[in-house]
């Protein structure tokens, strides 16, 4: 007999057909992931306050290593500004990047009584195929995004705003932008992360028919 105890739910398991979402943002070596480097990830799992209004986790991210047979194009690193050989970059090899990014996001997962995460991003696909591309790289054989499925903050803002640039979305949804700060992975799906916060707060909710 199975006397494992039930999962907790919480709102959060039925919000999104049992997914939870995730904002992640990286910044990458190039725009090819089946050959440009990891280099920077910020996940961010989102929950729900007391009147139920989603708000932003707490943010884990990493550094990493380019990983073996990976390329990076320079001009790539002229737009992110980030320096590889930095004495404070402090970069994870892939596989203990993507352990320390997906241990929150799984015990997020968990703590709602979710099927499993689903990644939010700005042109979430780029977001998820350099994510899919590390996890297939390392084996990794705990990773919690669905595999395909994504919300893009770039439709959501397109028809909320009519914008569809991320800095152009944010301040159109009332939030601050700071260029300085732009094009880095924690900055980035922070802005994002409150720009799906805004959008998906300000829509209106029905309930679902029962038994979906």
């Amino acid at each position: 007999m199975n006397t494992a105890e039930p999962l907790t739910k919480t709102p959060m398991s039925t919000r999104f057909r049992g997914y939870l979402p995730v904002v992640v943002d990286v910044e990458t070596g190039g725009f090819d992931c089946s050959r440009h480097a990891l280099l920077e990830i910020a996940c961010i799992p989102l929950d729900l306050d007391e009147s139920g209004q989603l708000v932003l986790g707490e943010t884990a991210a990493a550094h990493l290593v380019p990983a073996p047979g990976t390329e990076i194009d320079p001009k790539s690193l002229e737009v992110t500004g980030i320096q590889l050989d930095h004495p404070f970059r402090l970069a994870k090899p892939e596989k203990e990047a993507l352990d320390h990014v997906f241990a929150p996001v799984r015990a997020a997962v968990k703590k709602h009584g979710c099927q499993r995460a689903i990644l939010v991003g700005h042109n979430a696909h780029f977001d998820l195929g350099f994510l899919n591309a590390a996890v297939a790289r390392v084996g990794h054989k705990r990773n919690p995004f669905h595999p395909f499925s994504v919300f893009d903050t770039v439709t959501l803002a397109g028809v909320a705003y009519g914008q569809t640039v991320l800095a152009r979305a944010a301040v159109a949804a009332g939030l601050d932008w700071n260029a300085d700060e732009a094009h880095s992975a924690v900055y980035d799906a922070e802005q994002t992360a409150r720009l799906f916060c805004t959008i998906a707060n300000a829509w209106p909710r029905r309930d679902p028919p029962s038994g979906t």
